[in-house]
């Protein structure tokens, strides 16, 4: 299993498998996730992080049901949804029964996503390069704030980090 997040401090819980610090936005996640994936040949991939969300509560966690990259939508020349892999989806989900299974939205700005609960900047990014390669992966965000809060010094980061950490170790991988 390859871990996947946009910064170190995503990463601090992971202990015992490999990481790729994907960058942040999803330009960054897209190039260094299919570089990565070049390089290693992964069973899977776990992509991690904090998130934003209107309608759920800080510190509580969400299991991407499908990415949307909402700065793109689906049309003709782009297909905005990606869905997660089935067995990874579920496995997760088991280890992980009070988390949310909900779509995420990816936009490069901070309330940018209108059409998903929880709103991120990688996670389309870094699940289109998973299948491109045709590597399986799944999208786990802990809330730290909602993206209407414009003072970011009551944006909860640390205690999302402990949250994510938690989960973490529910799956095994801290």
């Amino acid at each position: 299993m390859l871990i996947v997040a946009a910064t170190e401090r995503e990463l601090a819980h992971v202990r015992g498998v490999e990481t790729v610090v994907c960058g942040i936005g999803p330009v960054e996640a897209a190039a260094r996730t299919a570089q990565a994936l070049a390089e290693r040949t992964p069973e899977a991939v776990l992509h991690i992080g904090v998130a934003g969300a209107r309608a759920i509560e800080p510190l509580s966690l969400v299991i991407g049901s499908e990415a949307v990259y909402e700065d793109a939508r689906s049309g003709p020349l782009i297909e905005s949804r990606i869905q997660p892999d089935p067995a990874l989806l579920a496995r997760v989900g088991a280890a992980l029964p009070d988390a949310y299974v909900l779509p995420i939205g990816t936009s490069a700005h901070v309330g940018g996503v209108t059409e998903c609960a929880g709103e991120a900047m990688e996670g389309y990014a870094v699940l289109r390069a998973c299948a491109l390669a045709g590597v399986p992966a799944v999208e786990l965000r802990a809330i730290s704030n909602s993206p209407d809060e414009p003072d970011r010094s009551k944006w909860r980061f640390e205690e999302a980090f402990a949250v994510l950490g938690s989960a973490l170790d529910q799956l095994g991988v801290v």
